[in-house]
C-alpha cells in the first residue's frame, strides 16, 4: 500500500478506553492501518481518564475535544461539533465508535453525515429500555454505521431483528476480555487487596442516575451494603456522580462512619480489577463488570431491572435484582458454592485480532498484518 489505513478510535469515558487499548495495540502491529487517538473529553477527571491511558499503555491521545461535562443534549452536540471540525483536517477512512456513551452516538453521526465508513464495536446490544440514555445512543448508532461488530450471539440476534443486512453484522466476540486478558499478569501482581489489609470483601460499585439520582433508591442501597459490612468488609471506590449524590442526601459521612465500610477514590483499570479478581462478590449497576465477573466466575449481582447484556446471565454469574434485595441475595451468593463460569464464546481474548482482519476485508485491505516485533 502507497499509505497508511487513517482509522480514528473514539473514547470518551471510562470504559471506551478499556475497548479501545487492545484495537490500537493490533492496529498498530499492521503494515497498513494508522489508529489515531481521538479523546472527546467526555470524561474530565483524571481519575476517570488520564489513568486508565496509563494503564492500558496507550499513547497520548492525538486529539483532544475537551468537551466536558453536560446535560446530554449540550454534551452530545458539543462533541459533534468538535469532531466535526476536528474531520476538516484530519480525515480518516474509517472512524471506529465503542459502547453506548454520549461520544459513541455523537461520532457515528459526524462520521455518517460526511460519508466516512464507520463501525461499531460491540453493536446490537439491547436493554428493551428506552428509559436508559444508553439504550437510545446504542439503538441510533447501530443504524449510524456501516460495520456492526457485537460481542455475542444475542446481538446478532437483535440487529437482525431490526432488519439490519446480515451483511453489515460480524461477531467478533468481547473486546473487554481482550483487555483482561492483556493485563492479567499486572492485575495479578498489583496486590491492591493486600495494600489495603482486605480479603473475603464485597466490591461495590454505583453510579447510574436511576439508582444514585433517587434519593430513595440511593438510601436504600446504601443501607443495604451497611448490612452487608456488619458481616464482612464491604470496598466502595466512588464514582464522583454518586459521591456528590451521596453528600447531597446525608449518607456519606454515615457510610464512611461504618468501620467495615471502606470508601476509596476512582481506581485506575489496574487497581480496581485488582479488586474485582479478589472480591467474594461485586454489588453494582455497571455494565462492564457484569463481563469482567462472569470471565472470571464471580458472583455479581447487578441492581437493576434489566441488562444489555443478558448472555451474563445464561452464561455467566450475574443476577439481576431490586435495591432492597442486596443484603439477603449477597449472603446467600457468599455462602453458596461457587462454581466455574460457562465459558460463553468468543470471550477468549482474541477479539481484536478478529476485529482487525474484519476491517481489512471491509476497507479491501490485502497486505499480511505485521507482528509488533518485526
Amino acid at each position: 500500500m502507497t499509505s497508511l489505513l487513517q482509522v480514528h478510535l473514539i473514547a470518551g469515558a471510562r470504559p471506551n478506553f478499556m475497548k479501545v487499548a487492545p484495537l490500537y495495540h493490533a492496529l498498530a502491529a499492521t503494515d497498513w492501518a494508522r489508529p489515531v487517538l481521538v479523546h472527546t473529553g467526555q470524561h474530565y477527571d483524571a481519575a476517570m481518564s488520564d489513568a486508565f491511558f496509563t494503564d492500558l499503555q496507550l499513547p497520548v491521545p492525538d486529539h483532544h475535544l475537551g468537551v466536558g461535562s453536560a446535560n446530554h443534549a449540550q454534551q452530545t452536540a458539543r462533541i459533534m461539533a468538535g469532531y466535526d471540525t476536528l474531520c476538516d483536517t484530519a480525515v480518516p477512512d474509517w472512524t471506529i465508535v465503542v459502547g453506548d456513551v454520549n461520544s459513541t452516538i455523537a461520532c457515528a453521526l459526524v462520521a455518517a453525515k460526511r460519508g466516512i465508513s464507520c463501525a461499531h464495536l460491540e453493536a446490537g446490544l439491547r436493554s428493551r429500555d428506552r428509559s436508559m440514555p444508553e439504550e437510545i445512543n446504542r439503538l441510533l448508532t447501530d443504524q449510524a454505521c456501516d460495520l456492526l461488530w457485537p460481542p455475542s450471539q444475542d446481538g446478532v440476534d437483535n440487529l437482525l431483528a431490526e432488519n439490519v443486512p446480515a451483511a453489515r453484522i460480524e461477531l467478533v466476540g468481547n473486546i473487554m476480555i481482550d483487555t483482561l486478558v492483556m493485563l492479567q499478569p499486572a492485575i495479578a501482581a498489583a496486590g491492591v487487596p493486600e495494600s489495603l489489609g482486605l480479603s473475603g470483601y464485597v466490591l461495590a460499585t454505583f453510579h447510574r442516575p436511576a439508582n444514585v439520582d433517587d434519593p430513595v433508591r440511593l438510601a436504600t442501597i446504601c443501607e443495604q451494603l451497611l448490612t452487608l459490612a456488619a458481616r464482612r468488609p464491604v470496598v466502595f471506590p466512588v464514582h464522583p456522580r454518586t459521591r456528590a449524590r451521596l453528600n447531597d442526601a446525608g449518607l456519606w459521612a454515615r457510610l464512611a462512619a461504618h468501620p467495615q465500610m471502606h470508601l476509596l477514590e476512582p481506581q485506575g483499570y489496574i487497581a480496581f480489577m485488582s479488586l474485582v479478581a479478589q472480591a467474594g462478590l461485586i454489588v453494582t449497576d455497571s455494565g462492564g463488570i457484569q463481563e469482567e465477573t462472569s470471565y472470571l466466575g464471580i458472583p455479581c449481582l447487578t441492581v437493576r431491572p434489566n441488562t444489555e447484556r443478558p448472555v451474563t446471565i445464561d452464561l455467566g454469574t450475574n443476577r439481576l435484582i431490586e435495591p432492597g434485595s442486596i443484603a439477603q441475595l449477597g449472603d446467600a451468593a457468599l455462602d453458596g458454592a461457587r462454581g466455574p463460569a460457562q465459558a460463553i464464546p468468543l470471550w477468549d481474548g482474541h477479539t481484536a485480532e478478529r476485529v482487525v482482519a474484519s476491517l481489512a476485508r471491509a476497507a479491501g485491505v490485502t497486505a499480511p498484518m505485521v507482528s509488533a516485533a518485526s
